[in-house]
């Protein structure tokens, strides 16, 4: 087959408008991939998913009915194509007009006010390059006839094989989310298109993307092969005016039909999440995060009366009428140095403690039996952002987006680094990558904090970096440099660690520890982060401010949040110590408790005399109330008295009780009544945060 009969209609090959040829093969294989899709999901579920006979038909039917709508949604930019299949723009008045709208339009690109200036960034440069190419592209067509017909081929196979290729890339893009996350694409893949760079590294670190994408280019051109052998694409004569309106209102209808089917089945809800997701379209899961990235909590939740709600905040977290509180009377205040390390997913189940029989932590084993330990301890959400937000301003999860990602993220009195820094602290953020990504760089110095990244690390004191950026005992290292240069100020120090090595790519210094197997995995990563807290803490031994220290190690959040329900509790289970020989005792507390408590509860050991708005509280104070918080992007959960409340769009509640299992999981059954005063309390918290 060559390019004169692949371009050329075949007097064998029947003649089909282009419209109906990429438009229907398109459809068919979007269901037909989409129905495998689903059986390979099913197959590679995490371990605690279970489908049952009519769970499995209802993903296959539901997910049926999905796909086709959102495939007649994506044939959209078709349509917009076909229209400008017809003769008529080459008559000599038309074609001149559009030239010099063209030339008027690429002209205004480089003008120095356009608004693509305004965007700023790239978007000057590819409006003169998208331009200029249509510019270019229409000239010739229109003033050299003999190359419309190849012309137009060229165009309709690179469109066919466009849509084909996109369709299998974010097909195997669904299968990779679906194996670190649990879930199809959500707002977390909306997320990492702001960041570009760590996220493509991450990816082509991860996986043999060449082999696969060179894969997917023969499967491409294999499907569109297979079909021009009997058919091909009516070049010329496609539409008249009157099958151009026919065709116009066919769309509309296809359209409406589109979105009524994605909007029906989206809107369903399984008991099971598994069957849930399964069932849904990841392409419109996307779309719908993207469009949906903020939310109003007046506008999504269910609201309390204010004054009702002002009442029982303050009950909750033991603040006065100022909406202050005092943690200790300040006597005998012990202005001790505080290094909180914050882990990348650190589950609970990854430590020896909580069952994990591995030996993966070997270090934070060991500190366990010399720290205080937070046992029913609960991450605030499954995002490292949810797990910064928590611990620097001690309340609740925002609804939608984290404080630290909103414009409005000035916190003032309520962060952590003020407090500590209106007592004499010196406060610093320290990151192992770049601080620009998830806007932490620019929450953390606007709140208290300097920050330290990767950038403030001279190259020959690199010795591992992977994209997402230096290895952890890099970080820990540029940490004793930094503590050791506060040190000698007299001030005591506040410093808080983000560590990056216990993440996809899963890639670190391998001669560091011994591992069975391929060094490349979660595991492997879990132990070498192990490994590099414990040679920093044996670093710091030696230096002479260790013994006025106190060290909290605590995860941001674990390594999966993906569950029978939208929140289930053991996906939130992390662990946390607080260090200090001689000064603070080894003890077990097994209260429940959540992140926001725990600088709370450290400002009450140490006795420090500030003036607080935390809604987060002493955890060891004979007073204090157990209840943890936990949430998605949407969901906002409230667990007390082994109850979880769940607050989600729109003005949704649902309350589950909950019974451990003998393997550390959780079993959470939907309550047909409802519990109105834990109601009142998960949304006197939230309905206050989220003002």
């Amino acid at each position: 087959m060559n390019l004169k009969t692949l371009f050329c209609s075949s007097e064998k090959a029947k003649q089909i408008n282009p419209l109906y040829l990429i438009g229907g093969h398109f459809l068919s294989l979007y269901l037909i991939i989409g129905f495998i899709l689903r059986i390979v999901l099913m197959a590679f579920s995490p371990a605690d998913a279970t489908y049952t006979a009519m769970g499995i038909l209802r993903s296959l039917t539901v997910g049926l009915l999905s796909d086709f709508g959102m495939g007649l949604l994506l044939l959209i930019p078709l349509f917009v194509f076909y229209i400008g299949l017809n003769e008529y723009k080459y008559k000599k008045y038309a074609a001149f007009s559009i030239c010099l709208l063209l030339i008027a339009g690429l002209a205004y690109a480089f003008w120095p006010e356009s608004i693509f200036r305004q965007y700023g960034g790239g978007a000057p440069r590819i409006a003169q390059i998208f331009l200029g190419w249509k510019l270019l592209s229409f000239s010739l067509r229109a003033f050299i006839p003999r190359i419309r017909k190849a012309w137009r081929a060229c165009t309709l196979y690179l469109t066919w094989g466009i849509y084909i290729l996109l369709l299998l890339v974010v097909s195997a893009g669904e299968f990779f989310f679906w194996e670190e996350f649990g879930v199809r694409y959500n707002f977390i893949a909306v997320d990492y298109l702001v960041y570009t760079h760590e996220v493509i590294g991450n990816i082509m670190e991860s996986y043999s993307i060449t082999p696969l994408i060179a894969v997917l280019l023969l499967i491409t051109l294999g499907l569109i092969l297979a079909v021009v052998r009997k058919r091909r694409f009516q070049l010329e004569g496609n539409y008249t005016l009157r099958r151009f309106g026919f065709e116009t209102l066919l769309a509309v209808v296809l359209v409406g039909a589109g979105f009524g089917a994605t909007s029906l089945t989206h809107n369903l809800d399984a008991n099971n999440q598994y069957v849930t997701q399964i069932e849904q379209n990841g392409a419109y899961d996307f779309v719908r995060a993207f469009l949906n990235n903020k939310l109003e909590y007046d506008k999504f939740y269910t609201m309390l009366p204010a004054a009702q709600c002002e009442a029982l905040y303050r009950q909750q977290t033991g603040l006065d009428a100022n909406g202050t509180k005092q943690l200790s009377d300040g006597q005998g205040a012990e202005k001790c140095n505080i290094v909180l390390i914050t882990v990348e997913s650190l589950s609970a189940d990854f430590l020896t403690r909580y069952g994990n029989k591995e030996g993966l932590t070997p270090n934070i084993d060991r500190l366990m039996t010399q720290s205080l330990v937070f046992d029913s301890l609960y991450a605030c959400g499954n995002r490292t952002v949810r797990g910064l937000e928590a611990l620097s301003l001690c309340v609740p999860p925002h609804a939608g987006e984290s404080v630290i990602k909103q414009k409005k993220n000035r916190m003032g009195a309520l962060s952590v680094g003020y407090q500590l820094s209106k007592l004499g602290y010196t406060t610093q953020f320290l990151y192992g990558g770049y601080s620009y990504f998830d806007n932490m760089g620019d929450y953390f110095s606007h709140n208290g904090y300097e920050v330290i990244d990767r950038s403030n690390i001279a190259k020959q004191n690199i010795t591992f970096a992977n994209i997402w950026g230096v290895c952890d005992e890099d970080i820990f290292n540029k940490g004793l440099e930094v503590f050791d240069a506060d040190a000698k100020t007299g001030k005591p120090f506040f410093a808080q660690f983000m560590t990056t090595s216990n993440h996809r790519p899963y890639t670190y210094p391998t001669e560091k520890i011994h591992v069975e197997g391929n060094p490349y995995t979660r595991n492997a990563a879990v132990k070498y982060t192990d490994y590099a807290i414990g040679d920093f803490l044996n670093k710091a031994a030696k230096k002479p401010w260790f013994k006025n220290t106190v060290f909290i190690i605590i995860a941001d959040h674990c390594a999966s949040s993906a569950g029978k329900t939208s929140l289930p509790l053991e996906k939130y289970h992390i662990p946390c110590l607080i260090f200090s020989p001689g000064r603070i005792q080894p003890q077990i507390v097994s209260k429940v408790c959540s992140q926001i408590d725990i600088l709370p509860t450290l400002f009450s050991i140490l006795h420090l005399p500030a003036k607080v708005s935390f809604a987060g509280n002493d955890i060891l104070s004979p007073n204090f109330k157990e209840r943890a918080f936990l949430a998605t992007y949407q969901d906002l959960g409230y667990y007390e008295n082994h109850i979880l409340t769940v607050l989600s769009p729109v003005r949704k509640v649902q309350q589950y009780a909950v019974r451990p299992n003998p393997d550390g999981s959780f079993e959470e059954t939907l309550l047909q009544k409802q519990d109105v005063g834990l109601t009142q309390k998960a949304v006197s918290f939230y309905q206050t945060v989220n003002k």
